[in-house]
This record gives C-alpha cells, sequence and structure tokens, in this order.
C-alpha cells in the first residue's frame, strides 16, 4: 500500500513517518526541503520535492496513492483563510483525480462550525471539500498543541509570563503533536474504517491558563503566571509584527471562537484522548530550552 505523508518534518509528520517505518512501509514523503530530513529516514522513504501550493506537483506527487495523510502548511496568504482553503483545494484535487481510497486529515477543534473560528475556518472548508469527493475520509479535530508554547521560549525567560485572550479559567484541550501522530499512523495503517468520520484528538485533560501556568513553574523551577490581554493588545502586537488585517482578524478569530464556548462535535472520550501530559512534554522540550537561555 503506498502511503503518502505531507509536512514530514512537523511536529506531527516527524512522528507518523518513523511509526510507519517501523510497521514496515516505505512511505513517500513529500517536502518542499528534502535535506531536512534525516538522512536515517531519507535512506527508507521515498522523498518528492514539492510545494504544496503548486496543485499541478500534489496530482503527480500522490499518483498511484492508497492512502494520504494531509496537512494544510501555513501560508503567507493575505487572508488566511483562503490560503487554507487553497491547499485544501489542491488536496480535494489529488484525491479525485488520483483515486486515493483513503485521507486522513490534520483539521481541528471549531473547524465543524465552518464559520466564526478565525483561520480554522479555512481547515472546515477543506473538510468540505474532501467530503465533497466521496471517498473515506477521517478529519481529526485536535486540541490546542503543547508546541505553541515554544512561541513564548523568551517571554518566558524575561518575564515569566503567558498572555492570552482567553479567560484565566477556561478550560480547554491540550495535546502534545506526536500524540496525534499515533493516531495518524494507526488510522492509516487500519484498512477496516469506511466514509467520512471525524475524531478528537484532546491529550489527557483540559487545562486552564492558570492550571497551565502552575504546572509550568512547577517543572520549570521558575515562577510563572497567567496574564489576560484583550483583543485589541494582540491586534496591535501582531500589526507591529508586520501582519496584515485579515492575519490579524484570522488569529483574534481563533481565540472569539474558545471563548464563546461552543459545544464540543467530538467530545472527550476513550477514542479522543491520549497521553502525554503537559508536564511530560514540557521536561523534555520547555525546561532545556530556558536552561540553555539563563
Amino acid at each position: 500500500m503506498k502511503m503518502v505523508i505531507t509536512t514530514p518534518t512537523g511536529h506531527v509528520g516527524s512522528r507518523v513517518v518513523p511509526l510507519l517505518l517501523q510497521a514496515g512501509v516505505r512511505p513517500t514523503l513529500l517536502a518542499r526541503d528534502p535535506a531536512r530530513l534525516p538522512a536515517a529516514v531519507r535512506e527508507r522513504v521515498d522523498v518528492v520535492r514539492c510545494d504544496q501550493g503548486d496543485g499541478d506537483a500534489v496530482v503527480r506527487a500522490t499518483a498511484g496513492a492508497d492512502a494520504l495523510f494531509w496537512v494544510n502548511p501555513p501560508t503567507d496568504a493575505e487572508d488566511p483563510v483562503e490560503g487554507y482553503a487553497r491547499m485544501g483545494a489542491h488536496a480535494a484535487r489529488a484525491v479525485r483525480e488520483n483515486g486515493i481510497a483513503r485521507t486522513v486529515f490534520l483539521s481541528s477543534g471549531g473547524a465543524e462550525l465552518r464559520s466564526g473560528a478565525g483561520e480554522i475556518d479555512g481547515l472546515g472548508r477543506t473538510e468540505e471539500m474532501l467530503d465533497a469527493i466521496g471517498a473515506h475520509v477521517l478529519h481529526l479535530r485536535c486540541g490546542f498543541f503543547h508546541t505553541n508554547l515554544l512561541f513564548e521560549v523568551e517571554t518566558l525567560r524575561t518575564e515569566g509570563v503567558l498572555r492570552t485572550t482567553l479567560p484565566l479559567d477556561h478550560a480547554m484541550p491540550w495535546v502534545d503533536p506526536r500524540d496525534i501522530g499515533d493516531v495518524v499512523a494507526a488510522r492509516l495503517l487500519s484498512t477496516d474504517w469506511t466514509g467520512r468520520q471525524t475524531q478528537g484528538v484532546h491529550g489527557p485533560a483540559d487545562l486552564t491558563y492558570t492550571e497551565v501556568a502552575r504546572i509550568l513553574t512547577e517543572v520549570l523551577g521558575r515562577p510563572v503566571r497567567a496574564e489576560h490581554v484583550g483583543d485589541d493588545e494582540v491586534r496591535e502586537r501582531l500589526r507591529a509584527a508586520g501582519l496584515g488585517e485579515k492575519q490579524i482578524e484570522g488569529v483574534v478569530g481563533m481565540s472569539v471562537w474558545m471563548r464563546e464556548g461552543h459545544p464540543v462535535e467530538d467530545p472527550r472520550s476513550v477514542l479522543t484522548t491520549t497521553p502525554t501530559t503537559l508536564a511530560s512534554w514540557a521536561w523534555e522540550h520547555l525546561r532545556p530550552l530556558l536552561a540553555a537561555s539563563a
């Protein structure tokens, strides 16, 4: 069975690839820069240099595929929703023209709304395009990545602060991307599922930012506090960083969706709960970074 993996050096894809190798599969990897792949991996996979923003290239690279793991990569599009939707259209075209039987799509909680979740709306549009083909497709509705904290290293080091537009007592699922990779690999390797399915990937617990700050204080051995900031302050910071207005609203819109507390389509269950705690992830990944910058 030919399996095609996109974004193989990302937080999720870099976990999927070795699991498939260990299962005896020689996957085909689509990569903009194959040199970023570890040499030991390149020897055991088929690599196609491919920009997912090039629809023709995606179709060529996925010819003969039986299964596809698709991630909409970040784009520099002025409108992030349109950027994600354009990437999704390339995936849908490849599935349709190449008759790919099964697709696992890295989506997000909030995509089920189709509108009103900021840039996540682009993932919702991708879901719709993949659904319209009628092939077997699984949409993984993932929680908030532990790895998003890597963007906060400097602020944690200099100020000991985690800033958020969410209420500090607002709980949401936090998940290690490696655990998402486990789910992806398991579903790619299984041929028993059919039709259109969704599955949440929620990590082991829902956490508030107050709880996250407490966990980081214990793990990092330095005080960390959570601080609420307003949407307008976030807008000003993003504007100062050079983002356009639609890009800014794409980010702020995600926070608005989370604050509004819409019912979750894929609630926490044995199928959606994954094992890696924020504390164990932070000890392995965040603590060394802060120690190195001390």
